[in-house]
């Protein structure tokens, strides 16, 4: 049997390989430029859900603006959603604000460098607590996203639904048990041991695999662990081997290397296994499995609804409301409609819904524009025609505001996405009326 000592010099540390990998092949992002907490939480917001290309205008928009904690906790619902616009999951930004009300108010504008403290904030998750104090402050906390379940699930072939509760807490487990400082003995992680042992992983006491690879540097410790006994495994049942403990200064830099690898390498689909600098030690890769890692049940279809929405002239204006603070996209502005009924026309539709939001009769006149939008829960069509209001003032039912607005100052308020096509068709349809010099009669004004 080699000695342990003989294994540690053998073996290359996953864990200095990956960090290697990523400080040489990292994404030149802005956020990763600055030391600034503030920026690096503004990061992190907007980086849930939503690609890192699409995050880096907004990102850079963003911090224009509201520079300080300060200048973000003074900014008006129109400013921060308009800023926001096109980002989608608008509840993030008004947590943001919200957050950073709450640290003037009660820190000074100073982010809190502790875990407690700025998970209390508004907004704050587990994942964005841990991967902000990582990064800003080196606080060792681990992470878990989408990224890093699929690393994990390649590298120990796990085989199971990663949407279940059970198998997110084994997850969260591993992760911590990578980030920790000293492993902790009997953990999750051992019911692995004798798996990773076939992958060439040694003597880990939580992981059942190789210590050396994960959490090996120049310094040492040493335990004593037991290892469940295989017939495919290498080692005895028992066996003293080193683990040593995570670099101090390197929380920050493993959590972005876990995730960098799962965004540019291990991705969804046909992961560049060639590419990975930790290829030799994934399971999954080993037995041939790592395209069909991770599991996840099947998702529900998601619903389809339809919406008439009408755009309601009067005098040259077009009527806007502003969704109710606590709806889905609340606090946007749009062009005003609802569901439409079974059984219901869509002229029938927008009547009802106008004298439903705003107690504002209309006539409705000739079909501007459809248009399909995807949310995370819901697919929405919105059926939208032109419409004339009858005399009579606007009450505000089921909106929180709304103006007649002159069509050229539209593009000022802040809208939802399918409302910014349904204006870009209004431009369109103008300009080619203006280009005929006629003026339609089905256009109501």
């Amino acid at each position: 049997m080699r000695a342990a000592g003989q294994e540690t010099r053998r073996a290359r540390p996953l864990q200095e390989r990956l960090l290697a990998w990523f400080r040489a092949h990292k994404a030149d992002l802005p956020w990763r430029r600055t030391q600034d907490p503030y920026a690096i939480w503004v990061s992190e917001i907007m980086l849930q859900q939503t690609q890192v290309a699409t995050v880096i205008p907004y990102y850079a928009r963003f911090l224009k603006t509201f520079p300080t904690v300060k200048a973000l906790a003074a900014a008006s619902d129109h400013q921060l959603l308009k800023l926001w616009q096109g980002l989608g999951y608008y509840r993030r930004a008004m947590n943001l604000r919200a957050a950073a009300r709450e640290v003037v108010a009660k820190h000074g504008g100073r982010v809190p460098d502790n875990p407690q403290t700025f998970a209390s904030l508004p907004g704050i998750g587990r994942y964005t607590c841990a991967a902000v104090q990582s990064i800003a402050f080196g606080r060792r906390l681990a992470i878990l996203d989408g990224n890093a379940i699929r690393v994990f699930t390649r590298w120990f072939a796990i085989a199971k639904d990663v949407t279940r509760g059970a198998v997110q807490r084994e997850l969260w487990h591993i992760a911590e048990s990578l980030i920790a400082k000293t492993p902790s003995s009997g953990h999750i992680g051992a019911r692995y041991a004798a798996p990773l042992q076939e992958a060439g992983w040694h003597g880990h006491p939580t992981l059942g695999g190789r210590a050396v690879s994960f959490l090996a540097t120049r310094t040492a410790t040493h335990r004593r662990v037991a290892v469940p006994p295989s017939s495919r495994a290498r080692t005895a049942t028992q066996r003293r081997v080193a683990v040593p403990p995570l670099p101090a200064n390197h929380p920050g830099d493993w959590n972005q290397a876990i995730m960098e690898l799962g965004r540019e390498v291990c991705t969804p689909r046909s992961p560049r296994c060639p590419a990975c600098p930790v290829r030799t030690l994934c399971l999954s890769r080993r037995r041939g499995i790592q395209d069909r890692l991770p599991v996840k049940r099947k998702k529900k279809p998601v619903p389809h609804i339809e919406v008439g929405a009408g755009i309601v002239w009067r005098r040259g204006r077009v009527l806007l409301c502003k969704r109710r603070a606590d709806a889905m996209l609340g606090g946007l502005w749009e062009f005003p409609g609802g569901k439409r009924r079974r059984g219901e026309t869509l002229p029938a539709c927008i009547r009802r819904e106008l004298r439903e939001e705003c107690d504002l009769g209309v006539t409705v006149g000739e079909r501007l524009v459809d248009v399909t939008h995807t949310y995370s829960h819901l697919k929405v069509t919105l059926r939208c025609y032109h419409c004339r209001a009858d005399p009579g003032r606007v009450r505000l039912i089921g909106c929180d505001d709304a103006r007649w607005v002159r069509p050229n100052e539209i593009a000022q308020y802040p809208l939802p996405t399918a409302d910014v096509r349904i204006l870009e068709a209004l431009g369109a349809g103008r300009a080619r009326r203006r280009m005929r010099n006629t003026r339609s009669p089905s256009a109501p004004r």
